[in-house]
């Protein structure tokens, strides 16, 4: 989530614009979105569009959904993204620490970065054997209405909570944004966040905090699945809090 201010610009460029217009609209939602439905909501007529519609599916930003009804963002902004250092270096440090634990708790789990008002997930380990429960990459789901999110947002200095709360509260309901923020405050005392999943009956999100040199760099989320074969949830929690903790001191070097 950037912090710089909103900047008067000086300088337009309209065709830029357009296709970056189309690019947030379609990354703000899940299904995928016919070209006159873009430019319904772009308030942009179809022949306006149809151009850098194309050029951006010719170059891979935009796709066909599953069902050929229309167009979907791709993964390949969120794989530039990926190629910045300090991405790469929070995956180098993530990856191998995610596959130890996921055998070690005999359960999925996945590793979610802020993006705007957004949580996206980066990065997943299956859980072993033939059976489990898991989240795809490139994942996107609003902040306030995310386990990770709050997880992302909760343990953040209050300098930074701050400067976020402006555009997500927003983008939330009175009620929403209490119950956000009372599950923030509990979330701190607890040092991680276990809740009932948003999307998933009988599953339950376990999440903790792996910090950066500047507040939360990332979420790591277990998606719990309750089997024969589970480790308890409690011990499940300090697996995954023990593996932050090891990320953490990758990506953070102590000074």
């Amino acid at each position: 989530m950037s912090d710089l201010p909103a900047k008067k610009r000086e300088y337009r460029a309209p065709a830029l614009e357009k296709g970056l217009d189309v690019l947030e609209l379609l990354a703000a939602h899940r299904g995928g979105l016919t070209l006159a439905q873009i430019s319904n909501a772009l308030d942009r007529s179809s022949s306006e569009l149809f151009r850098m519609v194309q050029v951006l599916e010719a170059r891979g930003y935009v796709g066909r959904a599953a069902d050929e009804d229309g167009l979907v963002l791709t993964n390949k902004l969120f794989a530039l993204g990926m190629t910045r250092a300090p991405a790469k270096d929070l995956m180098e440090a993530a990856l191998p620490v995610m596959r130890s634990v996921a055998q070690k708790i005999g359960q999925s789990c996945h590793l979610a970065v802020a993006s705007g008002d957004q949580m996206v997930v980066v990065a997943r380990i299956e859980a072993p054997g033939d059976q489990g429960f898991s989240v795809r990459v490139g994942y996107r789901r609003q902040i306030v209405e995310a386990t990770s999110g709050l997880v992302l947002y909760a343990f953040q200095p209050e300098s930074i909570r701050a400067r976020w709360d402006e555009t997500l509260k927003s983008g939330a309901s009175a009620g929403t944004w209490k119950a956000f923020q009372a599950s923030a405050a509990q979330a701190r005392k607890d040092g991680y966040v276990r809740a009932d999943s948003y999307v998933t009956k009988a599953v339950v999100d376990l999440s903790v905090p792996i910090h950066g040199p500047n507040g939360v760099s990332a979420a790591l989320t277990c998606p719990y699945v309750d089997t024969p074969s589970a480790l308890p949830v409690a011990d499940t929690i300090a697996a995954m809090q023990k593996a932050a903790a090891e990320v953490t001191s990758e990506i953070r070097p102590t000074a």
